[in-house]
């Protein structure tokens, strides 16, 4: 086996782990808090909760709430002027992944200066971040655990992808009980994020034993905790879907991605699409062209979904994505573009589809796909 890399935060996970967020500021030389979150997570009482914690260790805070769906550099550059002008030293940041990276993107700019677009791609962040305490809200986002941040940068309509070490947290606590809070909808996103995650990082170019192993259990769990936790929001349902993210997460922070979240972030960053809302459309429509690429992986995967092998290789990884479309069917969300955008908005697929070959999540795809090839799976779902 070549030489490989595995990284991850420590994680503390677990029935009410938030109550730990405090002790864990102090351990890494908290003395202000510099506090990330957004309106939502304010409403549900989750801040509140958070506040009183870091109140009870005698840490002091400030709170930036400037989090909005698809993080926006300029959200991320008033962040970071804040941060410095505070005199604040740990992040710490809770909600789904629009205020996990956010809150990533102020550290980079706390500690290294510029421009968020300065660090657009792999391997650019050059001094070390603030320490940072992650707590997700989702089952989902990965960004929790990875070393990815994805900022859109709003002149060019693009969300850039920053990949490095540096952003692994220190300190990623899932706690499961916050997942009661949330919307039917919300959940199926984020476990079908999730899934996409599983999915892709088990058919990197870069994947190894070390990330196969959480990318094939995750898909497993997904697929089998899903429906109880939508029909009876079963808190043990609702639990596993959290270990699969954590599992998911682990294995493309390491093995990165593909084709799919290539064309996501570039649709979502044209259109101001959520995140979560494109992985039903697009992911069995790449699936499906990377079967071609890698048959023998997709047939892995084909088992994992089917529970079972079907002839060949072909066969089996064919039948695993048709049943993976019958299963998103049941979901009740949207499977097609045109759901999403309008016929007058599907002129901008091509440019869009230009600059998805250029996103950092194309390299690792079994094959780096075309613009015209992404193009293709974009007419096939429209």
């Amino acid at each position: 086996m070549d030489v490989t890399k595995f990284a991850i935060p420590e994680v503390i996970f677990g029935r009410g782990s938030i109550n730990h967020a405090g002790q864990c500021a102090l351990r890494l030389g908290a003395k202000k808090v510099f506090l990330v979150s957004d309106s939502g997570i304010e409403e549900a009482g989750w801040v509140d909760k958070l506040t009183d914690i870091l109140k009870s260790e005698g840490i002091e805070w400030v709170y930036y709430p400037g989090v909005t769906s698809n993080p926006r550099d300029s959200e991320v550059e008033l962040g970071a002027e804040l941060y410095r002008k505070n005199g604040t030293d740990v992040i710490i940041a809770i909600g789904g992944g629009s205020a996990l990276d956010t809150a990533k993107g102020i550290a980079i700019l706390a500690s290294n200066g510029g421009r968020i677009q300065d660090y657009e791609g792999a391997n650019r962040v050059n001094r070390p971040l603030p320490p940072m305490v992650l707590i997700t809200t989702t089952a989902g986002s990965g960004s929790d655990i990875s070393q990815f941040c994805i900022i859109t940068d709003v002149q060019r309509g693009v969300k850039m992808s920053i990949i490095t070490r540096t952003l692994v947290p220190n300190i990623s606590i899932v706690d499961p009980l916050i997942l009661r809070t949330k919307s039917e909808t919300l959940i199926i996103h984020s476990a079908v994020d999730a899934l996409a995650h599983a999915i892709e990082s088990y058919m990197s170019t870069i994947s190894s034993p070390f990330t196969e192993m959480h990318s094939l259990k995750a898909i497993d769990i997904i697929l089998e905790s899903l429906p109880s936790a939508i029909k009876t929001r079963s808190l043990d349902a609702l639990e596993q879907l959290s270990v699969a993210s954590v599992s998911a997460s682990m294995a493309f922070s390491n093995a990165s991605l593909g084709a799919e979240h290539a064309l996501a972030h570039s649709l979502g960053g044209y259109f101001d699409m959520p995140h979560g809302v494109v992985h039903p459309i697009l992911l069995t429509a790449v699936m499906r062209h990377n079967a071609r690429l890698a048959p023998e992986k997709m047939a892995h995967i084909g088992k994992v979904i089917l529970k079972k092998s079907q002839g060949n290789n072909e066969e089996t990884a064919l039948a695993g994505i048709m049943k993976l479309e019958n299963f998103f069917a049941t979901l009740g969300v949207h499977t097609k573009l045109h759901q999403e955008l309008s016929e007058k908005q599907k002129q901008y697929l091509e440019p869009i589809c230009k600059v998805a070959v250029n996103d950092a999540c194309n390299l690792t795809n079994p094959q780096p796909a075309t613009w015209n090839e992404l193009h293709n799976i974009c007419m096939e779902v429209w």
